[in-house]
């Protein structure tokens, strides 16, 4: 495994923000030639990134054969669209060393919890537009993901919004223009991809409806979903067991810890060739 940080610098970027990289080697012994790349994006409201939701959650896409790469993007006093363009730059850093880590760059799946989610469905559909290449310094084409891997996003600045979230990213441009521009779900369109979605029915935090407006604007595109809501269970449970379970011992939600087979099942189906 080779291990490594890369500095992703952008127009309004923090000096931390860096994209770490943990890549497969290759080796005759193994049948994988090219691998699929995960870009993870972990939560904490654009105030901070959480490790619960880096580490524990990269180690089991690593099990299963993926690369992983966790975006540690700028947070406030950053504000938008900073994070964003350094998802964008994530991307072409990928692009750039996809020969030399042995990637696909056909099958490169944006992963994102809470307000990592909002950053990664926002790269899932703003991806098209030139704005964003332009500034990123590649084609579209570079930038477009295969799939989205979304855990109890925030999507939603409307009725059900998590507010912090949004005051975080927009800070002094918090104005009705912006927060219509980060409302996820008007933004989807057809080249929106495919996205595994879960949720928690009692999130008091960033409510379940975040994923079910989604949904719903997914499906006027008919964009493939997968979708799983869980009756109990609370908000940034990560992989929902021992591995990200805090000092406070939170994090064990038994019922929802179906969600990491779950993933693997539709990641394998996405990503098979």
């Amino acid at each position: 495994m080779i291990m490594k940080e890369y500095p992703i610098q952008a127009e309004g970027s923090c000096q931390y923000a860096r994209l770490c990289t943990y890549i497969w080697e290759q080796s005759p012994e193994l049948a994988w030639k090219e691998r699929p790349l995960i870009l993870m994006c972990p939560g904490g409201g654009y105030t901070m990134t959480s490790d619960r939701e880096a580490d524990p959650i990269a180690m089991h896409f690593l099990e299963q054969g993926y690369h992983v790469a966790i975006l540690r993007y700028s947070v406030e006093p950053a504000v938008y669209p900073t994070a964003l363009l350094e998802a964008a730059a994530s991307m072409k850093l990928i692009w750039e060393h996809s020969r030399e880590w042995h990637v696909d760059t056909s099958r490169i799946i944006l992963q994102g919890c809470s307000a990592g989610g909002h950053l990664a469905a926002s790269l899932g559909v703003f991806w098209k537009e030139a704005w964003l290449a332009e500034k990123t310094g590649v084609s579209s084409e570079q930038l477009k993901p295969a799939g989205m891997i979304l855990c109890y996003p925030v999507i939603t600045s409307g009725a059900f919004a998590h507010r912090g979230s949004f005051e975080a990213l927009l800070k002094g441009e918090y104005t009705e223009e912006l927060l219509e521009r980060n409302s996820l779900e008007k933004q989807v369109t057809k080249d929106t991809p495919p996205t595994f979605l879960w949720h928690t029915y009692t999130d008091d935090t960033v409510p379940v409806e975040n994923s079910l407006l989604l949904i719903q604007a997914m499906k006027t595109y008919e964009i493939p979903v997968e979708f799983h809501m869980y009756p109990v269970g609370g908000h940034g449970l990560a992989t929902c067991d021992e591995a990200a379970v805090n000092e406070d011992h939170y994090g064990i939600q038994k019922e929802c810890q179906s969600w990491l087979p779950l993933v693997k099942t539709w990641l394998k189906n996405l990503t098979k060739k």
